[in-house]
């Protein structure tokens, strides 16, 4: 997996994101083993206490599991996980204020479905 960091928001929060990303996208499958915190902190030059902040977060929500002694994997509940929260996120952020507008222009329910069938038939 490659690593690409930002000035945006903590390092510790980009690499939770990122494994993250690669467990969505399949990179990492359930059950299979991330790169380890001495691992990422040496390829990318971050201190190793940074990487494990950003691993305990995904830990914490039970994407990822400590075996003692053989390292991170991924939980078999983890892509599962984040689908639920990314298509929470996607409402949150993008239907709710779709919905927003459409109301403000006077657009029905079934406009809106009808502008949706259009979209998809589009693409």
């Amino acid at each position: 997996m490659l690593f690409e960091f930002n000035n945006d928001s903590p390092l510790y929060r980009q690499i939770a994101e990122q494994i993250e990303e690669g467990i969505f996208t399949g990179v990492f499958p359930p059950g299979s083993q991330i790169p380890s915190t001495t691992e990422i902190s040496r390829q990318f030059n971050i201190n190793p206490a940074t990487v494990l902040k950003g691993m305990n977060q995904l830990v914490a929500s039970g994407l990822i599991e400590k075996k003692r002694g053989l390292g991170m994997f991924v939980t078999p509940s983890a892509p599962a996980q984040i689908t639920e929260k990314r298509q929470s996120e996607f409402f949150e952020h993008y239907v709710a204020q779709f919905i927003t507008e459409a109301q403000q222009l006077n657009l029905s329910k079934n406009d809106l479905i009808g502008l949706i069938e259009r979209g998809y038939d589009h693409a």
